[in-house]
């Protein structure tokens, strides 16, 4: 009685197409769900993520669960988690990745799942980072710890859609920063983020962490562009 009231005056929307859910359903419909451009690189040996990072850095693993393309589905659903509050669709991403990522033999041994942090300043004014569920919901997942204070974000710079990747690679590079980095030696770490483009910032990250003894790195996002 009380969940009917409730749904009919805060009615329940799918983030993806924004029509009203079915009482079966949550964060995303099934239409969506089933429309949503799945990679299944994890599944298939396709190392198309691995690829962005030949011959700069290394990565054991590494995948994304869908394909971002603009005014497309996961565009919609990434926007509304960034900007609108909609940390559900990090649950709903986190979990079914997890759920995929648990039954392959390459990421049975991660330890860690540590996010792409944000700046001090922008995690106050956002009130979150966008990739925490969906971070910590793969750890919950794979039955490992999830640590956002290892890896921090020591300088806050404007956006960089629209700069060019070279430029982009020179900004990071002294972006991040290790604390205590005996938390991660000889540790298996699933590095995290929302979109992989260029890869220049999950590559900041990496080259930070390996600031830290004998650490393995993985990188697993919700989207490829």
């Amino acid at each position: 009685m009380f969940k009917s009231l409730v749904n009919l005056f805060f009615p329940k929307v799918c983030y993806a197409c924004l029509n009203l859910l079915q009482d079966n359903e949550e964060t995303v419909c099934v239409d969506c769900r089933h429309n949503l451009p799945v990679t299944n690189y994890h599944f298939n040996n396709d190392n198309s993520v691995l690829k962005v990072f030949y011959g700069r850095v290394k990565v054991e693993n590494a995948t994304a669960l869908l394909r971002f393309e603009k005014k497309g589905i996961v565009q919609q659903l990434i926007h509304g988690l960034k900007y609108r509050g909609y940390e559900s669709v990090g649950v709903f991403l986190g979990q079914w990745l997890g759920n995929e990522l648990k039954t392959i033999q390459a990421y049975s041994t991660v330890e860690m799942v540590i996010p792409v942090p944000l700046h001090k300043n922008k995690l106050k004014k956002r009130g979150y980072n966008q990739v925490a569920k969906f971070g910590q919901h793969i750890a919950a997942v794979l039955n490992c710890n999830y640590n956002d204070e290892v890896l921090v974000k020591i300088t806050n710079m404007k956006s960089q859609v629209n700069k060019k990747r070279f430029a982009r690679w020179q900004n990071n590079e002294t972006l991040f920063a290790l604390q205590t980095p005996e938390t991660i030696e000889n540790k298996h770490i699933l590095l995290i983020d929302d979109i992989i483009t260029t890869g220049a910032t999950l590559e900041a990250c990496i080259n930070v962490l390996n600031q830290a003894q004998n650490v393995k790195i993985s990188v697993a996002t919700m989207a490829i562009a």
